[in-house]
């Protein structure tokens, strides 16, 4: 009996039917990144607000005052006493009710200069110019709640975290195809809930439920893609990461065209309801079918890439070798039982951590430009644009463990060298970051494609899950370690991350190989590779 990559060969690596699947495909990571970046739009900080003097909603409307007329009441005789105080976060300590005079509801307080007039922290009863533009304004997350917008991005990466466990254990025992259609169900739902959500717990939630359904859509397309393309064209797995750098571009158009926080939450949501169509032109995995005792299955697949392929399977192909390596549901201890296994699952497992936290942290000081939120993200987008470039053009004439190793050694250097530079020579010292960003991004993606050829097809989905799930782990920590540390010295922050990804640099020089080679499809297919 043939196995399953010489009956691939024979309908076709990649062609139309794969090209088809994978382009369809692609458009997750688009979708995703719209997910994993969002918080930047939907928690922008108002620009204008003030906290309002109870019974002055009341006072405004007998006395006929404009928003700005009631501003004026309220926060100028505060900035006058105390020219610190913008009236943002504290307020006036009276209460206006129906004795109070419309052309002077201070005069009551005469006794008192201006500067002597009580104050009070403000708790709920800010004013916005534009109350819905964003959740910051929504929910109050200002002044003293300030840190519950850090908490709803803390959220959401649990969510990918608990999506990585739940979701890619699920994708491994029932399919790929049926995680990803039931993610894609969730992620849109869910994403829909959090745009009406009543008060911020109901947002918290959903937000996490939306995190864990779309981190299942994301990598189980991303092992779909990976799974029906021969050795040779698995680089297929880097171009889809375009995608998700397209999508980072496309976000800030989105945002300014979309005025209102919920506007934007739905039109990065609801895409996931179009990705149900997939049902009827994306199949499973024949790989995870075999490994499943499908054989049947799988082959009625492999004649279909053909048959779309324009080729023709030999007749002989009436059944393609199943692994004989007995199916579980996978575990941990799976990854860690044999020496080969656990010591590319521990390596793995750091370079997805320090590539996450590496890559966000350069992010956060980066800052790229200032002024324009729309187009400094648009430009942090098209930096990462080149990486995959460069990817694309090594990958198959060096292989993956040079250009891995090499990418976060430079990140890492890089790091340590702007953190040295002096801050009179700042085109120097962003110049030398963004080469660290560059070399960060490309290590990033690179894990992507080295860890899905690194485990065999009973794990590999459980596999890529477990060990990505570091990246959300790094994505958590990586605001509180740049800012506290930050805190004691601007650069050491950057130190950190040098000596992180120098070291990581170093340890995935120890990967076998993988250029060229047949995926893995069984644990032993692992240790002999490792040989």
């Amino acid at each position: 009996m043939p196995s399953f990559d010489e009956v691939l060969k024979e309908a076709g690596e990649f062609g139309r039917f794969q090209k088809r699947v994978f382009f369809l495909l692609c458009q997750t990571g688009i979708i995703f990144s719209f997910l994993f970046a969002s918080v930047v739009f939907l928690g922008q900080a108002p620009q204008n607000y003030w906290c309002r003097i109870p019974g002055a909603v009341e006072l405004s409307e007998r006395c006929g005052w404009t928003l700005e007329e009631e501003r004026n009441f309220t926060v100028l005789p505060l900035h006058l006493g105390n020219g610190s105080s913008s009236g943002e976060c504290e307020r006036l300590d009276v209460v206006w009710d129906a004795s109070i005079s419309c052309a002077s509801p201070l005069a009551r307080y005469g006794n008192h200069s201006t500067g002597n007039l009580p104050l009070a922290a403000c708790h709920d009863n800010w004013v916005y110019k534009q109350p819905h533009s964003s959740i910051v304004s929504e929910y109050n997350l200002v002044c003293g709640n300030a840190w519950m917008l850090d908490l709803s991005q803390a959220i959401l990466n649990l969510g990918f975290l608990a999506g990585a466990f739940i979701l890619g254990y699920a994708a491994d025992r029932y399919g790929r195809i049926l995680i990803y259609l039931l993610s894609c169900l969730g992620a849109g739902i869910c994403g829909i809930i959090v745009a009406f959500a009543p008060n911020f717990t109901v947002f918290l939630i959903f937000r996490f439920l939306q995190g864990v359904f779309g981190k299942g859509t994301w990598m189980t397309c991303y092992v779909i893609v990976t799974e029906i393309v021969g050795s040779d064209q698995r680089i297929v797995g880097i171009v889809i990461q375009i995608f998700f750098t397209l999508g980072i571009m496309i976000l800030p158009g989105i945002a300014y065209l979309v005025p209102t926080w919920q506007g934007i939450q739905l039109a990065i949501s609801l895409p996931n309801f179009l990705f149900l169509l997939y049902y009827w032109v994306v199949p499973e995995s024949p790989r995870w079918l075999l490994t499943r005792k499908k054989g049947e299955k799988a082959l009625k697949i492999m004649h279909n890439i053909a048959k779309h392929n324009g080729k023709y399977l030999s007749p002989h192909y009436s059944e393609i070798t199943i692994s004989n390596e007995e199916v579980s549901n996978p575990s941990f201890l799976d990854l860690v039982r044999t020496p080969r296994m656990r010591r590319n699952t521990l390596i793995l497992m750091y370079a997805w951590f320090t590539s996450a936290l590496t890559y966000q942290g350069l992010v956060m000081r980066l800052g790229l430009v200032g002024g324009n939120l729309y187009l400094a993200f648009f430009i942090s987008g098209a930096v990462e644009l080149p990486a995959a470039l460069l990817i694309l053009v090594t990958i198959d004439r060096i292989g993956r463990r040079l250009p891995f190793g090499i990418s976060n050694i430079v990140a890492g250097i890089a790091c340590l060298i702007t953190a040295l530079l002096p801050e009179d020579i700042p085109w120097l010292k962003m110049t030398v970051a963004t080469l660290g960003r560059l070399g960060i991004t490309m290590a990033f993606e690179i894990v992507y494609l080295v860890n899905t050829e690194l485990y065999p097809t009973t794990l590999r989905n459980f596999g890529v899950s477990l060990c990505s799930s570091l990246c959300d782990l790094g994505g958590i920590i990586a605001p509180f370690l740049l800012f506290r540390l930050a805190a004691i010295w601007l650069e050491l922050p950057l130190i950190i991350f040098s000596i992180l990804a120098v070291v990581c640099g170093l340890l995935v020089l120890l990967l076998p190989e993988t250029k060229g080679i047949s995926l893995p499809e069984t644990v032993e297919d692992v240790e002999q590779l490792s040989r």
